[in-house]
């Protein structure tokens, strides 16, 4: 289970610490690629979860094609999840949502939380959620010390976190694991994340105080 991890995390330490082109930071750049590193990951259990463990080929064969039929509807819907956020994302929700902000009259903190919040429930993605909010409130920070900053970075990812819904992969991901109905999931999971979203956002407000 750590060897993907660890593969990508070996890739994202390449990126800040060798030249392009070289050969190693070229291998870390394949080895490091998302689908070949749980492909590693996989192969390496086959051995280790399944030779080592006494089966034969026929066994391990078995084995990773029975593992398959569950978690095909899981695949699916997450995908069909994904799908709906880029459509979302590629329509321009996300810049519509920015431009209204940007001329908001609001402390930096309540403006970066505010714009987070609304990318994130329009597109369903957190990670253009909190890069958009970044961007619209990055020449605000330029005047504000190291402190003030870092609760901005702070206050923009508690914002990307809120009430994620049907436009969210992670959503699907979490209703067809735990099997549950779509109503059950915004009960659970959606109110879960906003109470983060919210009582992170409070927290960082708090801290603000105290600086």
């Amino acid at each position: 289970m750590l060897l993907p991890v660890v593969l990508m995390l070996a890739r994202a330490i390449g990126e800040l610490t060798l030249d392009e082109g070289t050969a190693g930071r070229r291998t870390l750049d394949i080895v490091g690629t998302p689908i070949v590193a749980l492909l590693a990951g996989v192969i390496l259990a086959m051995f280790t979860l399944g030779y080592q463990a006494g089966f034969n080929r026929s066994q391990v064969s078995s084995v990773i094609g029975g593992s398959l039929p569950p978690i095909a509807g899981i695949l699916l819907i997450v995908a069909a999840g994904g799908g709906f956020k880029q459509v979302l994302v590629d329509a321009g929700v996300g810049n519509l949502v920015a431009d209204a902000a940007k001329d908001a009259s609001l402390s930096p903190l309540l403006l970066g939380w505010l714009v987070a919040v609304g990318i994130r429930v329009a597109t369903g993605s957190a990670t253009v959620a909190t890069i958009t909010a970044a961007g619209i409130v990055a020449p605000l920070a330029a005047s504000m010390d190291r402190p003030a900053v870092a609760l901005l970075a702070l206050a923009i990812g508690c914002g990307s976190l809120f009430f994620s819904h049907v436009n969210d992969a992670g959503f699907w991901l979490v209703k067809e694991y735990f099997g549950l109905t779509v109503g059950q999931t915004i009960k659970s999971w959606s109110v879960i994340e906003t109470i983060i979203s919210v009582v992170g956002f409070l927290g960082v407000l708090l801290l603000d105080l105290l600086l």
